[in-house]
């Protein structure tokens, strides 16, 4: 199910960003130890009551060459597609102000929860400036201060009685979901629609759980499939035309319900730094991953185009390297028919399950061939292994000290067992455990 979404909304400078970083904390460090994954800092994830939630700082939209009203609407509008609860901050200090008021409202004829945060409240003589803010009608203003995190858990508590149900995951119901995720403009449309072609049984259309995106079902050669594609808009979708970064959220979003992703980029116009942060999303996300080049019907080639424009995806996103990579046209439909029979390879591959004494033969002969590296005095000694999941697949190394366990040897043991078990498209996860730690 899709995490909830929690936009931090008002007027510049009352502390928006400040509050921001704490309600992610240190969510916003990528610990990751292969190149290129980077992250779009207009979002974070935060976590309250054992509950994670996305997190939108719409102070961080750098909108230029607009008058400041219009920029402050933007964002407030954007903000409200976009997000389940609104955080609604305001200074204390100042009071309400005309541009309280407007981006008050915008809020009220959104009809989404909205919770006040009354910031710069830094000590208990200054709560009776709060009172004043319950004539917007949000309810019970929270004084808080964001430099000191002083009343921001009691706000939490409120936006977290916001949230929608949290229902649990369905049941596995032998559909193999698709997110189509990218840029604008990649063509990710087109492609949904090239897949879903006229040779194939359409089941339905209806709307998805993300607010933007739709959900086609269809069934190829007796497998159901459901695609989502993450470009499709609702009416106030023009805001989405000069603010190209929340394509990330909803691709995150998208990435929540899906079993395998296509990370579409443009073949033509070649990989900008959105493709980087998307497709790193793609590869945190712990989901099947295939590279679709689209638009290659366009791009003047010779015999050794291919191969070059391969070595630059592999260059650029190198933490993609178990993903496939698929040259398409969705205009013309070339080799587009290709893409389901890797869909199914990558998805076996996600849900691969291996049996225990098979993965300590492998991890045992790849340390007779490699022996740990020693650190110091000290050598890591690798007792067994196993699979404790799927989805992606993940393995628990059993060792006689986890902090001797370089990534560098994880990385060695990731390829010995792609190796042996040819897991296509699919992240592999490996932890390391003491030996006697359950």
């Amino acid at each position: 199910m899709s995490k909830p979404v929690v936009a931090i909304v008002g007027r510049p400078n009352v502390g928006k960003s400040t509050i921001f970083n704490r309600m992610v904390g240190e969510r916003m460090a990528i610990v990751e130890d292969k190149p290129g994954v980077t992250r779009d800092r207009l979002y974070g994830q935060g976590e309250w009551l054992n509950r994670t939630f996305h997190v939108i700082d719409t102070g961080g939209i750098d909108i230029v060459d607009e008058p400041l009203q219009d920029q402050m609407r933007m964002q407030a509008e954007i903000a409200i597609e976009e997000a389940d609860i609104i955080i609604f901050i305001v200074n204390g200090r100042d009071g309400i102000t005309s541009s309280d008021q407007d981006v008050a409202s915008i809020l009220q004829r959104s009809k989404k929860p909205v919770v006040i945060g009354v910031n710069k409240v830094d000590n208990p003589d200054m709560q009776e400036h709060i009172y004043d803010f319950y004539q917007f009608g949000f309810g019970q203003p929270f004084p808080i201060s964001g430099s000191h995190g002083i009343g921001i858990g009691d706000m939490l508590d409120e936006v977290f009685a916001n949230f929608p149900v949290n229902e649990e995951d369905e049941e596995d119901d032998g559909v193999i979901d698709i997110a189509v995720i990218g840029r604008p403009n990649v063509g990710k449309s087109t492609l949904v629609n090239s897949v879903l072609g006229e040779e194939r049984v359409i089941t339905s259309n209806i709307a998805g759980t993300t607010r933007d995106a739709i959900d086609s079902y269809f069934e190829q050669d007796g497998q159901e499939y459901r695609i989502i594609d993450t470009a499709g808009m609702r009416k106030r979708g023009k805001v989405y035309e000069n603010t190209e970064k929340y394509s990330v959220l909803r691709a995150m979003r998208a990435l929540e319900r899906a079993d395998v992703v296509l990370v579409v980029v443009d073949g033509e116009e070649g990989i900008i730094e959105q493709d980087k942060k998307i497709a790193g999303y793609a590869h945190e996300s712990g989901r099947a991953v295939i590279i679709v080049v689209n638009k290659w019907d366009a791009v003047e080639k010779d015999d050794r185009t291919m191969k070059e424009y391969t070595d630059k995806v592999r260059e650029t996103f190198a933490y993609l390297s178990y993903a496939p990579i698929q040259f398409v046209s969705a205009k013309t439909n070339q080799r587009v028919q290709k893409l389901l029979p890797i869909v199914n390879e990558v998805v076996d591959s996600h849900k691969m399950r291996m049996p225990t004494h098979v993965i300590n033969d492998v991890i045992m002969d790849a340390v007779a061939r490699n022996p740990a590296p020693t650190s110091g005095t000290k050598r890591l000694r690798i007792n067994y292994a196993t699979q404790v999941a799927t989805g992606p697949p993940t393995f628990v190394v059993f060792v006689n000290d986890p902090e001797l366990f370089h990534f560098s040897y994880r990385r060695y043991l990731e390829n010995q067992l792609r190796e042996a078990f040819t897991f296509v498209g699919t992240p592999i996860r490996i932890l390391a455990r003491k030996k006697n730690e359950s």
